[in-house]
């Protein structure tokens, strides 16, 4: 059993594949022998989490994941631990295995309650009630009000909760709940999720990140034998400069935005500057701005580094260039130029509006993929996702995997899906869900400070071409998060902090 921690990259699987692994495993050990690790491991960390509660109270539900917990409850009676088991099944509707559980349960004497216990900060809550079965499709029947109720109970208890596979309502492989599940607030105390068999993707995305909490991981020793759906994202590998390096070995960023009052009397400077700011100093060479619209330089003198430029002085075919923040109405003029002329390209906010908009817009994006040395990197937030797909932030967010799948697919590049769990994909690579961020990032202008930084990335990489876009908005997302991961306690997270605090 581990902990999974942001540093480790980590294979994930979706719900189809895990059944195929159980049912080839189940096949080739003796009878409920998976069932069996699957109790030892909940046992063994609910002990682990709680190992002084005076009472542990596990919600077992009427299938195999309820099975899960009642062979839990049947060691931590054996032991000695005070445990006690609501169960909503029936015993003529009862999984084998389960069925099994639930005698020895019976047998070793483990007291059962229908109504949930009265539980203090040192005690547990276990949530074996629900696992893989459920899914986006609206339901024939509405959930079980005993149900419902325990889980209430459990987000509303002062005790920490154990979910075992997946928190109960959650759909693995989305990370949103299904219907009749209504997503909770912050819930009273801390969450653990113990994932069996597989890691789950909707663990690390979404309002999964939320319901699961800490996420721990156990195989039940059975080895993978299916390609992972995507890839929990690790550290990124550290990089020494070479003492005889100079400003072209990290390469030029370009930032194209930051259109200025003229046009609509919205003054967007500040992205452009944010995203110029991320690039200094997450390294680059080199950082340009080239401003659109009469946009203001009033704040430069905080940041002499960053060069001013017009926009037809800038070389588009040189460095990276980040185009968009800020950018407004005004970044459609430099649109046509910067996809034909740019070969490492982040394209950010205004500029993927404006590509929404335009089919030629479009064309010329996907026709950067037929360039070997092209990389093009776009880092939507769900909305703009939306706005490019020609859905609405509900369907994006629906399923964030597949959205991010289906950006890189029509488009022929790397897309950065923003949100919780943010999801890089590739048209040729596993997609990757990024581990590390926090809600201090819900706050303006965080955003172009991730664009400047993959800007910066990909400008110091060693080619130009879709692996090293991929490679840069992975690297890129990992550090932005993990600079708000490390954020000091009590000091409010502004986007202009964050840009300072990269290269620390």
């Amino acid at each position: 059993m581990q902990r999974i921690t942001p540093d480790q990259a980590h294979p994930l699987h979706d719900s189809a594949a895990t059944r195929r692994m159980e049912e080839a495993a189940a096949a080739a050990l003796p009878p409920h022998t998976l069932m069996q690790r699957a109790g030892r491991a909940t046992a063994r960390l609910t002990l682990a989490l709680a190992p002084h509660a005076r009472r542990i109270w596990i919600a077992c539900g009427g299938g195999n994941n309820g099975g899960d917990g009642l062979e839990a409850a049947m060691l931590l009676r054996r032991a000695g631990h005070p445990v006690l088991v609501t169960w909503l099944g029936t015993s003529d509707a009862l999984p084998t295995d389960a069925r099994l559980s639930w005698q020895r349960a019976h047998a070793a004497g483990v007291p059962f309650a229908n109504e949930p216990p009265t539980l203090g900060p040192q005690d547990l809550c276990v949530d074996a009630l629900l696992g893989l079965g459920l899914s986006a499709q609206p339901r024939a029947q509405p959930p079980e009000a005993r149900l419902l109720a325990c889980l209430a109970h459990m987000h509303a208890s002062p005790a920490p909760t154990l979910c075992v596979d997946l928190p109960s309502g959650l759909i693995a492989d989305q990370g949103q709940f299904a219907p009749g599940f209504a997503a909770s607030g912050a819930p009273l105390a801390a969450r653990h999720t113990l994932s069996l068999l597989t890691l789950k993707s909707g663990l690390f995305t979404a309002h999964g990140r939320d319901a699961a909490g800490s996420v721990w991981f156990d195989d039940l020793g059975v080895a993978p034998t299916e390609a992972p759906l995507a890839w929990l994202a690790g550290a990124p590998p550290a990089v020494a400069r070479a003492h005889a390096s100079h400003k072209g070995s990290r390469g030029d960023v370009a930032i194209i935005g930051g259109e200025g009052l003229a046009a609509r009397g919205m003054g967007m400077t500040g992205a452009a500057l944010l995203a110029a700011s991320a690039a200094l100093h997450a390294g680059a060479g080199r950082v340009l701005l080239a401003l659109l619209d009469g946009g203001s330089t009033t704040a430069l003198p905080a940041q002499p580094e960053v060069m001013l430029r017009r926009f037809d002085a800038l070389a588009l075919h040189q460095g990276a260039v980040v185009c968009g923040c800020g950018g407004g109405t005004a970044v459609g003029a430099v649109l046509v130029q910067v996809l034909q002329q740019a070969t490492r390209l982040v394209l950010d906010a205004d500029a993927l509006n404006a590509i929404a908009a335009d089919a030629a817009l479009q064309s010329l994006l996907r026709a950067r993929s037929d360039q070997p040395d092209c990389a093009t990197v776009l880092t939507p937030h769900p909305l703009e996702a939306a706005r490019l797909l020609g859905c609405d932030t509900a369907q994006v967010q629906a399923d964030r995997l597949a959205a991010a799948r289906t950006l890189a697919n029509s488009f022929g590049c790397t897309a950065l899906l923003k949100g919780s769990g943010s999801i890089i994909a590739s048209p040729d690579q596993a997609p990757r869900i990024n581990p590390t961020g926090n809600a201090l990032l819900a706050t303006g202008g965080t955003g172009d400070v991730l664009a400047g930084l993959v800007g910066a990335h990909l400008a110091a990489a060693p080619r130009a071409d879709a692996m090293a876009a991929f490679e840069a908005a992975c690297h890129a997302c990992w550090q932005h998060g993990a600079t708000a991961d490390h954020w000091p306690a009590g000091q409010a997270l502004t986007a202009g902090r964050l840009a300072r605090a990269l290269g620390r």
